[in-house]
């Protein structure tokens, strides 16, 4: 039987998945804000690409100065990937696509 108040619980629900996604997007958004200024001040940059709240993957892109470093490695682990987790605990990997 559909009822509007079943299907009002429904749309309840996934709008609060969404805040949920919004809310870690948001969190770290606003960390990789303070870690571009960081990689600019080498000539590089992080362009967020997406957020997974189930996984805890974040996937970045590496620009300027980054993107074909030798060293692009070790910023994407040490530099980006802890300054996230620090900051977002949900976060369990960082992958550069």
């Amino acid at each position: 039987m559909h009822t509007p108040m079943a299907a009002a619980g429904r749309s309840s629900g996934r709008r609060t998945e969404r805040k949920k996604e919004n809310a870690m997007k948001e969190e770290v958004e606003k960390s990789i804000e303070g870690i571009r200024l960081l990689l600019q001040g080498h000539g590089g940059d992080v362009r967020l690409v997406s957020v997974d709240e189930e996984t805890g993957k974040i996937e970045v892109e590496l620009q300027g100065a980054c993107n074909g470093c030798p060293h692009a490695a070790q910023t994407l682990k040490m530099g980006v990937e802890a300054k996230l987790r620090e900051d977002v605990p949900a976060v369990t990997e960082v992958v550069a696509v």
